[in-house]
């Protein structure tokens, strides 16, 4: 029993400080300009599902095939995550023809590459949903203040258990001489 409770507690442990530091990691620049970004649609199902965490890149040039993420960034405007069916050059600049795996048209105007954030690297489905709690207060508190102090408590408890121990041996020790 004792062994099983360690491997929940270190799994615990390490599952609250991997969110610590994916949330640090999506609210601060990455070296190569990498962002961390949560998808907000379904367009790109299923190859990217609703809510997933995305990791992405910019490049200097982008092929058809790549999955894309283009668009501002901002709290009321979502960036668009959606694949590159074609590409052109207009007057040295790239264009882009983009279309959601899960939608049935392409999108009507196409995007200069400019507008490109970058290449999507990888994915993680449902890790966004998460994310996106952790960043509010309440989640930030339920996700990360609340585990963190039970972790502290846990090990200051164990800490003075330990000193208790030390200080009854010595007592013992005083004892015996």
């Amino acid at each position: 029993m004792n062994t099983l409770y360690k491997i929940i507690y270190y799994a615990f442990v390490g599952a609250v400080i991997a969110l610590g530091l994916l949330l640090v990691v999506s609210m601060v620049p990455i070296p190569g300009n990498i962002e961390v970004k949560i998808v907000q649609s379904g367009s790109m199902a299923p190859a990217i599902k609703t809510g997933a965490l995305t990791v992405v890149k910019p490049l200097a040039r982008y092929a058809v095939g790549d999955v894309i993420m283009f668009g501002k960034g901002t709290k009321t405007e979502v960036p668009t995550t959606h694949r590159i069916i074609a590409d052109e050059v207009r007057n040295g600049v790239f264009y882009y023809t983009t279309k959601g795996d899960a939608n049935e048209d392409q999108e009507p105007q196409p995007v200069s590459q400019r507008e490109v954030k970058g290449k999507v690297l990888f994915s993680i489905p449902y890790l966004g949903y998460l994310l996106d709690f952790a960043k509010k207060p309440l989640g930030f508190i339920l996700l990360i203040i609340v585990p963190a102090w039970i972790v502290v408590l846990d090990e200051a408890t164990k800490i003075w258990r330990e000193m208790k121990k030390i200080k009854r041996n010595e007592d013992t020790d005083k004892k015996d001489r």
